[in-house]
């Protein structure tokens, strides 16, 4: 009978999947269609959950099956990460005029990544003390324990057992072994190693311009390559949260989610207020905050639903460059950058929570010593967190080791972990593009009427 339920429920998952590829040729917005997907993919899975239970063996069956879609296109996000990285920081330094401005863009677009991911650490403090946040509250159960010993697991692994040998470790010793994402720190290792390119190319064309020509036709056309095959990525991402969805939904531990309602809230609460805190700066910076709204809300939406910064990255520098008037160069590296430094969501305001929370699980007390070196520490660790999901616990690892706090208590919000996630990547993204467009700004570089312009194009997963 089991079986039976099971090629039902498929055959629905199936007819929906259908149903998104009719939208498609029917040439419906890509917003629409993801919007759909996500509502579709809560219904199916609301129906799973409701009517055979999450521990039944039909959901059980359903779901795996309904991964293949939906953890297949998180494995083909994954995989685009590294090369999308690497030939987008390159590329960006041949879009750019060697000069003065060089390097106070550089300066400013660090400048606006580094010191949002401070001020979001200590927003995160500031909530996890005003919702009384205590890891010890929370009843552990079989998926926080299994989660608890595979992150304790993680941070074995990682050689370095200090904070000045862990920021070593970001430095790329063998680009080659970075590249296959073997290391932990292999994101941030990859954007040294394309900055150390990026800078090579620039010598180059001062010095032969021939043979810089010849480089930057050569890279041009790996970017269009890499490119290529995000579009192919992207276009699958419908169907993908359609299918992350409804095993969200169907898998989810709603009595979990009840009782750990205060600790999501708290983390939305904090996500909204540092967004909030973005929308402020631009408008102290002279940039409209409602009109960058307008024309960046799709990103949002897209980083929401996928919970990959680095899936978003076209798109991000697409609403840059086309709607914000951000020159490519600078979108090109506030968002390439904005992957693995500074992420507000994963980098800054999680781990800075967690570390509040488990703090009296250790017996430590929460004074402003701590606190500051909290924030320190956030700041320093921020480096290299990977624009796809996971980040998040590589960065609460290495928070909680370097204040000597159990890094096996990083899973205790494992049950509501999706939820909280797609909040963290949306923040994310968002930081990158005010990085992009406050940047573009004080160089006096923005395209003013491309910004205050209510006519623009559709952005779309197309190169």
């Amino acid at each position: 009978m089991s079986v039976f339920l099971t090629i039902i429920n498929l055959i629905i998952f199936i007819f929906a999947l259908i149903g998104l590829w009719f939208m498609t040729k029917k040439h419906v917005k890509f917003p629409k269609r993801v919007f759909t997907a996500l509502g579709l993919g809560i219904l199916l899975g609301l129906l799973l959950h409701l009517i055979y239970g999450v521990d039944s063996k039909v959901t059980s069956k359903t779901t795996e099956w309904v991964g293949l879609v939906g953890d297949g296109y998180i494995a083909l996000l994954q995989m685009i990460v590294i090369p999308l990285i690497f030939v987008s920081i390159v590329a960006a330094f041949t879009k750019i005029d060697i000069g003065e401005k060089f390097a106070k863009m550089g300066g400013l677009i660090f400048a606006f990544l580094i010191g949002t991911v401070a001020i979001a650490a200590i927003i995160g403090i500031i909530y996890a003390v005003v919702f009384n946040l205590d890891a010890s509250s929370i009843d552990l159960g079989h998926a926080e324990n299994a989660r608890s010993s595979e992150i304790a697991s993680q941070a074995k692994e990682l050689t370095a057992t200090t904070l000045p040998a862990q920021i070593l470790e970001l430095i790329p010793s063998n680009p080659f072994l970075d590249f296959t994402g073997q290391r932990a720190t292999s994101t941030i290792a990859v954007v040294i190693f394309a900055a150390f390119v990026g800078f090579a190319f620039l010598r180059v064309s001062r010095k032969q311009p021939e043979n810089g020509h010849t480089l930057k036709r050569g890279i041009d056309a790996v970017y269009s390559l890499v490119m290529a095959i995000v579009t192919f990525v992207l276009r699958l991402t419908p169907y993908g949260i359609l299918a992350i969805m409804m095993k969200t939904i169907a898998t989810s531990d709603f009595a979990a989610i009840w009782t750990l309602g205060k600790f999501v809230i708290a983390s939305y609460a904090a996500l909204i207020t540092m967004y909030i805190i973005h929308l402020i700066i631009l408008a102290i910076i002279g940039v409209n905050p409602i009109q960058y709204m307008k024309k960046t809300a799709e990103v949002i939406l897209f980083a929401f639903t996928s919970r990959s910064s680095a899936g978003t990255l076209p798109l991000n520098v697409q609403a840059q460059t086309n709607r914000l008037g951000v020159p490519q160069a600078i979108a090109n590296f506030s968002g390439s950058f904005g992957l693995s430094i500074g992420q507000n969501g994963c980098a800054g305001i999680y781990p800075a929570m967690l570390a509040i929370m488990v703090a009296p699980v250790a017996g430590v007390e929460v004074d402003f010593k701590f606190l500051a070196t909290v924030v320190i520490v956030v700041v320093l660790s921020s480096f290299g967190v990977a624009g796809v999901g996971g980040g998040a616990t590589f960065a609460s690892i290495l928070v909680l080791s370097a204040l000597n706090l159990p890094v096996g208590l990083a899973g205790v919000l494992i049950s509501v972990e999706p939820l909280i996630d797609m909040g963290r990547t949306a923040l994310n993204v968002n930081d990158s593009m005010l990085a992009g467009t406050g940047t573009a700004k004080l160089t006096k570089q923005l395209n003013e009427d491309t910004f205050n312009s209510n006519h623009y194009d559709e952005l779309t997963p197309q190169h």
